[in-house]
């Protein structure tokens, strides 16, 4: 016959299993004749982001990406580390409003390096935050960080001066009343006034 059949679970009370040819569309059974590649003979691309805690000490934050950088290396290749900087955070994280951010990428077929580097990253100090995402093949490299822009600096001291300024119109606001009112009366019967509701 030379047709590869699969064997399929049956319904039927006196028999076990049915044989049927393959379905159209349908890669064939492992191991069989035309069987596919296995995906893990190709190593997949992942991009590691870490987001460490900038008040850590330099050297706590030098061991944890020394480890990173072996555990990658032991178990799969190490394509890329960008230092991308202190950046400020969208939302404080453990009450600190930035983090210093490194991304890696790495090739790996092996899923036990996946559990290690997320295991020890867990429990590693000074780590706020990681994220391993696997890429699609024919993804775009990374971009080049866009240098902090000015513009939260100016944001923090522009809102400084418009507080100051608002304070002081409401300031102004209350000193002028008192003001007018001696201006329109001359400035003397205002005292009899405050003297009279006094007795």
């Amino acid at each position: 016959m030379g047709r590869l059949l699969a064997a399929v679970p049956c319904g039927h009370k006196g028999a076990e299993l049915r044989i049927s040819p393959p379905m159209r569309g349908v890669a064939p059974a492992r191991g069989g004749a035309g069987a596919l590649l296995s995906s893990a003979a190709v190593p997949h691309l992942y991009d590691l982001m870490l987001a460490l805690d900038p008040n850590a000490p330099e050297q706590s934050q030098n061991e944890v990406l020394n480890n990173v950088e072996s555990m990658i290396q032991s178990g799969g290749s190490l394509v890329g580390h960008h230092d991308w900087g202190i950046r400020r955070l969208a939302y404080e994280i453990d009450h600190r409003p930035e983090a210093a951010y490194h991304l890696f990428q790495f090739e790996t077929d092996d899923s036990s390096l996946l559990e290690r580097v997320d295991h020890s990253l867990k429990i590693a100090d000074g780590v706020l935050r990681f994220r391993i995402i696997r890429l699609k093949p024919g993804s775009p490299p990374p971009p080049t960080p866009r240098p902090e822009s000015p513009r939260g600096r100016d944001r923090e001291e522009h809102a400084d001066e418009t507080r100051v300024a608002a304070r002081a119109a409401a300031d102004a606001a209350v000193e002028e009343p008192a003001s007018e009112g001696a201006d329109e009366s001359g400035g003397q019967e205002a005292e009899p006034a405050e003297q009279a509701t006094e007795s």
